[in-house]
């Protein structure tokens, strides 16, 4: 028995042989020296229902859901022998992290609910095959935020402006690793898992005069295997990335699960994730039935079915935003546990399948929003605005926006190239209230200060989402909400 299942056992026990009076005083009513242990896991010699294995397949294919999510794309980028732009997309070969140079590509699908607030980078991570260098250049005043997660997408680094974090080196390594951390470095942090991702954000405004001023600091950025370090800032000039053969054009996300395939992916995912304290048992029993359907055709294949219900029944419907996370005031809804979910395996695979990769809340905080003031569907047959009254934006130290996706949570092509409205933008008109007023409708408007506060919508059903980034207390406690979606 483990250390966490003891203390577990003792806190149990305390409560059914000293159960409190009504006094609040506690009475014994077994001897307090009783005590039992727990058995290691299930009988994997004991014969097992295809019923049961189709249960316990389904249950474990939604919560290692977003694990298989991030594993996928570590095989991916596996494959890759050099960084390259690949239509709107980037590749990248394991343990290093490739930059754009401007907002992301409208027609990226590789990440569901991109954002064009923050120039991207992104990297696979496999700190089983070396640790990793992490690069801060001297950003000056500019917002940024490093975002690496782990296979789980948690967070397990804080680098950033909101945590002062100073230029220079910094380490990451895997749950295993104890070398000697080179001179130079000036933290290390230790992930739990050893595969992860890694998506740097940098904040670019509209002009013409930020995109180029960026461009000084892009270089800078940089993530490699721990063998290249020689305490020297490297640089890459980013705008001359060779191209390769682009994906084939999708109108969703990249599938990266496939239940099909779950079976034989799942215990590479449990071996690089250890269970974590508490999850001992549920590991156990997930174990014990890919143990047997190794041997057994028909327990293999109801554990696939299993697979497949789940992902019809379960994961699907949390694509949309409505049907999780915590109900606000006119139907929005938001998190408080983004890239740190431990155990909250309904709201990590909720995020993972919706929009997965998102910050740690003092470094972002997402609204998301689905429906009208009435509860209605948006859709671009109607118009909408969204008012927020003077001083009302969201109270941020770093940036805030508002963004439009399409049904699939994607951005679509429109007239004026706009698919979110905020700090970025230096032409937003206010109202002589002091108001901001956001015009969101498929037509473009006819008065031109309703133009220049247009955000245009897709065709068909479509979703708002805002973005607080490094958050005020306002917004982290809850006492600053979005405003309602109305018909206008």
């Amino acid at each position: 028995m483990g250390r966490f299942q003891r203390i577990a056992l003792t806190v149990i026990l305390t409560h059914l042989i000293w159960p409190a009076t009504s006094s609040g005083q506690t009475a014994p009513i077994l001897s307090p020296g009783w005590s039992q242990a727990l058995p290691a896991g299930p009988d994997t010699r004991v014969k097992i229902t295809e019923e049961y294995a189709r249960h316990v397949g389904g249950d474990a294919y939604f919560w290692a859901w977003p694990m298989l999510n991030v594993y996928k794309r570590r095989l991916g980028y596996a494959q890759v022998q050099q960084t390259a732009r690949a239509g709107p997309l980037m590749v990248v070969p394991l343990n290093r992290v490739g930059m754009f140079t401007d907002y992301v590509d409208p027609l990226e699908r590789a990440v569901a609910c991109p954002n064009q607030d923050v120039v991207y980078g992104i990297g696979a991570l496999a700190l089983d095959v070396s640790p990793v260098v992490v690069q801060v250049p001297d950003f000056g005043e500019r917002f940024w935020v490093y975002q690496i997660v782990d296979l789980r997408t948690d967070s397990f680094v804080q680098l950033g402006k909101m945590y002062g974090t100073t230029p220079g080196f910094y380490l990451l390594v895997g749950p295993n690793w104890h070398g000697e951390v080179p001179k130079g470095i000036t933290k290390v942090f230790r992930s739990s898992t050893n595969t992860g991702l890694a998506a740097p954000r940098v904040f670019q405004d509209d002009t013409p005069q930020d995109k180029q001023a960026i461009q000084r600091v892009l270089p800078g950025i940089a993530i490699y295997p721990l063998a290249e370090y020689d305490g020297h800032m490297k640089r890459t000039d980013w705008a001359t990335l060779p191209t390769v053969a682009a994906p084939p054009a999708s109108d969703q996300e990249t599938q990266w699960v496939v239940p099909e395939s779950f079976v034989d992916e799942l215990p590479l995912v449990l071996a690089d994730a250890p269970p974590m304290p508490g999850e001992e048992a549920r590991y156990a029993q997930v174990l014990a039935v890919l143990a047997a359907a190794r041997n057994d055709p028909k327990i293999r294949q109801a554990m696939i079915e299993g697979a497949k219900d789940a992902d019809d029944k379960l994961v699907k419907p949390l694509f949309q935003f409505r049907n999780y996370g915590q109900q606000l005031p006119q139907h929005w809804s938001t998190i408080s546990n983004e890239s740190a979910f431990g155990t909250d395996y309904f709201t990590r695979t909720a995020v993972a399948k919706s929009n997965i990769f998102v910050n740690s809340p003092n470094e972002t905080k997402y609204f998301y929003q689905d429906l009208d003031t009435d509860g209605t569907r948006l859709n671009s047959k109607n118009r909408y605005t969204v008012t927020f009254p003077k001083g009302g934006t969201p109270p941020v130290n770093g940036f805030w926006s508002l963004s439009i996706y399409n049904e699939h949570h994607f951005f679509v092509a429109n007239p004026i190239n706009r698919f979110s409205v905020g700090t970025k933008n230096k032409d937003l008109q206010l109202s002589p209230d002091g108001s901001l007023t956001i015009y969101v409708q498929a037509d473009e408007p006819r008065d031109a200060a309703q133009r220049a506060n247009w955000l245009p919508a897709p065709q068909g059903d479509f979703s708002l989402y805002i973005r607080a980034y490094w958050p005020q207390p306002a917004v982290m406690e809850g006492t600053w909400t979005p405003p309602a979606v109305r018909l206008n």
